[in-house]
């Protein structure tokens, strides 16, 4: 039997970590790297009792002195760290304490059936609304009719989404276990310092990313984001600057210069939040999808000690 796993560098209330834990537990995943970044995180205790589990506090001497200041490095440090262990699952995938594997048969049937010489699946992501969190918006794929879908779907926001998302369109990928020189990066991976290439999706595995989930999250994550994360400044546009491209710290930036929260709170209605109007054009382009997480119930299941 195929066997899978996933590492995660994680910085979040226990109760999202062992939701995130339970979730891939009950997927079918074997093991699960899981590196708190706070060295002092409650869940280390809960964690450590799975026999699925390998949690490492991230303290000073896990870094030996030297914690990285980029969590993006710190990230890819232990995603490359969980890959040149000795081998416990046959592929493994880095991922977010917001991302989660969705398929309709089990994952390892889906990695069983790739192709002998596939070193590499990637999986893409579907976006969360923000709602009662089972509608999910896929990506746009690259081509000429990008543009003009995106722009359908947000009207005013549109033309500043790289294919209207707000986070990441590469997904995350899953790598065989046992091949030399591998770095694992956040969204790629590196062999002999190239990076291995496959096909551009996976069919039956989809990335359910919960970057949005509601307007308080969503903004009181945000302005981390901005000088971090995912929309900090030196990251690319959308598209060439001479075409009009904005990178998503520069259209925050003129957002909020023109009209402040409130306007920050209309880029997220027309953009993020589960309404009928945007389901209805996101129907219609054939990207609307539907994911129930349950993750209460998964949680109960494999940490029936934790409280909801």
């Amino acid at each position: 039997m195929t066997t899978w796993g996933l590492s995660a560098t994680i910085l979040a209330p226990t109760s999202e970590i062992l939701q995130f834990a339970a979730y891939h537990i009950e997927a079918g995943a074997h093991r699960l790297y899981l590196y708190l970044d706070d060295p002092q995180c409650d869940a280390f205790d809960l964690l450590k009792t799975h026999p699925k589990i390998r949690p490492t506090l991230c303290d000073a001497d896990w870094w030996q002195g030297k914690r990285p200041k980029k969590h993006q490095v710190r990230q890819t440090r232990n995603a490359t760290d969980a890959y040149s262990r000795r081998a416990e699952v046959d592929w493994l995938i880095h991922m977010d304490v917001d991302e989660f594997l969705v398929s309709e048969q089990p994952v390892s049937d889906v990695l069983a059936g790739l192709p002998a010489e596939d070193k590499i699946a990637r999986v893409r992501p579907m976006e969360q609304l923000a709602g009662d969190g089972t509608a999910f918006k896929a990506f746009v794929p690259n081509g000429p009719n990008r543009a003009s879908t995106v722009a359908a779907l947000y009207p005013t926001y549109g033309p500043y989404i790289k294919g209207g998302f707000l986070s990441h369109l590469a997904g995350k990928v899953f790598v065989r276990t046992g091949l030399g020189g591998i770095r694992v990066q956040i969204h790629n991976v590196f062999q002999n310092d190239e990076m291995l290439k496959g096909p551009e999706d996976t069919d039956g595995i989809d990335l359910a990313h919960c970057h949005a989930k509601s307007w308080e999250q969503w903004s009181a994550a945000y302005q981390f984001r901005l000088d971090k994360g995912s929309y900090r400044a030196d990251l690319a546009p959308n598209r060439p600057r001479d075409k009009g491209g904005l990178s998503m710290h520069e259209l925050f930036e003129m957002i909020e210069a023109e009209g402040g929260k409130t306007a920050l709170r209309a880029f997220f209605d027309e953009v993020c939040a589960d309404t009928p109007a945007l389901r209805a054009r996101l129907g219609k382009h054939g990207l609307l999808r539907h994911a129930k997480l349950d993750l209460n119930t998964t949680l109960s299941k494999h940490f029936p000690q934790a409280p909801l």
